[in-house]
């Protein structure tokens, strides 16, 4: 079990699919948008660990033998592709597994700074875990960031807008194939009432004044947690240390 932390939850950021088969040169699907997306995302990273910021991250993971239409197969799993940028992963973290159950160790916010969930689909709220641990999140605001802004990013944003969070993305940190599919996508995250903000500005602009909480929402859910050592052994081997 990790040691107890101090980490500031009343923001998250919640960055999406930030891994080596899209954020590299030449990886099978590098991103457009490749060289400032990296730039804009390191000084994010870097804004996050001075704030002492809690994160969300989602790990895109697929099995050797899927297919997937339109698309090369990609993060394919224990593979280098699938790895998380070095930059962006901060401890003391923690992997959650995608198994179609809702149980979720305890007290993750606590012992955790970051904690990483598997994306078995192009929706990341289709992880049951996923979805719960981001609905119960009692949080003044989440901050998107990653890739890729045309699907991911914006099916995201609108979930967790459903869910009466208060939602921000970083539009020039976040990863797209095709501009104009990324704009339309921004536009219309935006007329939602969705606020957008580039890197400059949210790296700039003053920290609210922190409002003790609790991490998580009241849940209604009758499922027991699992064991704490659940923890311990889904953090083995997928994502560097």
């Amino acid at each position: 079990m990790a040691k107890t932390t101090s980490f500031n939850w009343s923001r998250v950021l919640i960055d999406i699919c930030t891994q080596c088969d899209f954020l590299e040169p030449g990886a099978i699907l590098q991103v457009a948008n490749l060289s400032p997306l990296v730039e804009n995302l390191k000084r994010i990273f870097c804004w996050v660990h001075g704030a002492r910021l809690g994160i969300v991250s989602c790990l895109e993971s697929h099995r050797p033998t899927e297919m997937l239409a339109g698309f090369p197969l990609h993060c394919i799993d224990n593979t280098p592709g699938q790895a998380k940028c070095a930059f962006t992963l901060l401890k003391p973290w923690t992997l959650v597994e995608a198994d179609n159950y809702l149980c979720l160790p305890p007290d993750l916010c606590t012992h955790y700074r970051q904690v990483i969930f598997r994306k078995r689909s192009r929706d990341i709220l289709a992880n049951p875990k996923t979805d719960r641990f981001l609905t119960h999140l009692r949080t003044d605001e989440v901050i998107l960031c990653g890739v890729g802004m045309e699907r991911a990013i914006k099916l995201l944003a609108l979930g967790l807008l459903a869910r009466h969070h208060r939602v921000t993305v970083v539009s020039d940190a976040c990863g797209y194939w095709s501009r104009a599919d990324a704009d339309l996508a921004i536009r219309q995250l935006a007329a939602k009432g969705i606020r957008m903000v580039s890197t400059e500005e949210l790296v700039t602009e003053p920290l609210p004044t922190r409002r003790p909480r609790s991490r998580l929402r009241a849940s209604r859910n009758r499922h027991r947690p699992v064991h704490a050592g659940y923890m311990r052994r889904s953090t083995s081997g997928v994502v560097p240390s």
